[in-house]
């Protein structure tokens, strides 16, 4: 089951903790470090869905413009 955004956000932050802590071997670490590159690949692919969903009702609704940032 795919996490949602928040909850692989969460896991991320852990993640990031536990790394900083220092308290893990090097295996450990690049273990960790894996497991969260594919946490902050998922909340990306999360987002620019969500994105997309926006720009749809926006689009549909024409009530503002969107701009390239």
């Amino acid at each position: 089951m795919e996490k949602n955004f928040e909850e692989s956000i969460t896991e991320l932050e852990k993640i990031v903790a536990d790394l900083e802590s220092g308290d893990n071997t090097l295996d450990e670490s690049m273990k960790k470090f894996e497991e969260g590159m594919k946490l902050a690949k998922n909340c990306n692919e999360l987002l620019e869905k969500a994105e997309k969903k926006i720009s749809v009702v926006l689009e549909k609704n024409g009530e503002i413009v969107e701009e390239d940032m």
